[in-house]
């Protein structure tokens, strides 16, 4: 016997019941895009490899060690598995002229590829939520997204500062960024002794990056270098003020976070994190900012942009965390069949129901039948259905099948308790009845 094959490592099958919870958080995801009028786009999987290495910045952790590329056998394009959304939605936006009427303000749900380490929280392929709002320069759309994001937070019942807390930066523009960048370049080249290997690196391509290390032996030498705040000139200020004077209108706690990079070169002026402390290293749950020079970086016209990502695994190992019950499924109805001979008028009676807008489960024979009714009844109980329709033989005979109140107070078992029946040629009817009690 051949060995069964298995799933990718890093890459994970989501089956039920786990995917109801997937289900659950995506239906809060699709009401809040409905609420804020934001559109849902969708794009491929696989982009070239240029995309990225232009739109990610060639020195970033991303592109030097995390992408899945490969060359296309056909044309030997280089291609690449999407390691984030922005990039290819810009990509799209440009392609179709998609501006070309004004603004839009657009969502995705996406899954994304880095070549990692696997570890609880981080995986080879993760899934997002990805907002972008396109053509609006204004703080207040930086402010709404944010705002946004405590929206879903709120939706999904977290506490906030208990469970989530919300960090924020201004990575300013890029000549202040320039100018910071020398002066960090003189700070830790001062420090080189000090300096671990992937930071002596950074220094010579990408100095911001060091801010973002998570080795402890460097956190005091990172927490004295020169702040990006302090280099921010009159017009990057103002546009972080008006970014807090509306979350400060709101009423929502944060934190200046001088240290707040992201991981993306793209970034300019307002970003943003939710972070957690309930998820050990994994603790940054949703993050975004401005990225007003991407479209010109990518070939199209200068375009305002602002977006965030938020991690749906992290989301959901986080509602795991805080003990979130989300409701499971709603099921109406169990038919139980006592034989086959009653499966033909079980499945149109059935089918009427669903027609109804009734949830049904129809019980399916196995190898030795149906099985006994005290079983189906025990199944029935256990599927969380309100009421079981039992097609007995009697009954059907009649024209009528059995409606029992699963949730009556009496014994689930018990065939007599809180049952009645019905006619099977008016099973549209008495649906309506059924959904509604």
């Amino acid at each position: 016997m051949a060995e069964p094959l298995r799933a990718v490592k890093g890459m994970n099958d989501i089956l039920p019941p786990e995917s109801a919870r997937w289900e659950w958080f995506e239906s809060k995801v699709r009401a809040l895009m409905a609420r804020y009028g934001y559109a849902n786009v969708r794009t491929p999987i696989v982009e070239l490899t240029a995309l990225f290495v232009r739109g990610l910045g060639e020195v970033t952790d991303i592109v030097e060690k995390e992408m899945y590329s490969f060359e296309d056998a056909m044309n030997g394009d280089k291609l690449t598995l999407r390691p984030e959304a922005t990039a290819g939605i810009v990509r799209a936006m440009i392609e179709h002229n998609a501006l070309y009427n004004g603004p839009l303000r657009i969502w995705s749900q996406v899954a994304v590829f880095r070549h990692e380490r696997p570890q609880k929280g981080r995986y080879r392929q993760f899934h997002q939520i990805d907002v972008e709002a396109l053509g609006h320069a204004g703080p207040d759309v930086d402010a709404e997204q944010i705002l946004m994001c405590r929206a879903l937070c709120r939706d999904l019942g977290f506490v906030e500062g208990r469970d989530v807390r919300l960090e924020l930066n201004s990575l300013g523009q890029p000549p202040e960024r320039a100018a910071h960048r020398a002066a960090l370049v003189a700070y830790f080249g001062q420090h080189l002794d000090t300096l671990d290997d992937d930071s002596k690196r950074r220094l010579l391509t990408n100095p911001l990056r060091i801010l973002d290390s998570k080795n402890p032996s460097i956190q005091a030498l990172i927490d004295a270098a020169p702040k990006l705040m302090d280099h921010l000139g009159e017009a990057s200020l103002a546009h972080l003020g008006g970014v807090r004077a509306v979350l400060d209108a709101a009423g929502i706690a944060y934190r200046i976070n001088p240290r707040l990079v992201r991981g993306m070169d793209y970034y300019n002026l307002t970003v943003f994190e939710f972070v957690t402390d309930l998820l050990g290293s994994q603790g940054t749950v949703c993050g975004g900012g401005r990225y007003d020079g991407l479209f010109e970086q990518l070939g199209g016209k200068p375009t305002p942009a602002v977006g965030w990502g938020m991690g749906i695994e992290r989301m959901l190992l986080l509602l795991e965390a805080v003990a979130t019950k989300m409701p499971a499924p709603p099921l109406d109805v169990y038919a139980v069949l006592p034989s086959a001979s009653a499966m033909p008028a079980a499945m149109v009676a059935c089918e009427a129901l669903r027609e109804s807008g009734l949830t049904v489960f129809m019980h399916a024979a196995g190898s030795e039948g149906f099985g006994s009714m005290k079983t189906q009844f025990k199944r029935a109980d256990a599927s969380g259905a309100r009421y079981a329709l039992i097609f007995g033989e009697a009954e059907l005979a009649r024209g009528e099948v059995a409606v029992k109140n699963l949730r009556h107070a009496g014994n689930a078992g018990d065939a007599d308790a809180s049952q009645r029946s019905l006619p099977l040629a008016r099973a549209g009817e008495w649906a309506a009845e059924l959904r509604n009690a």
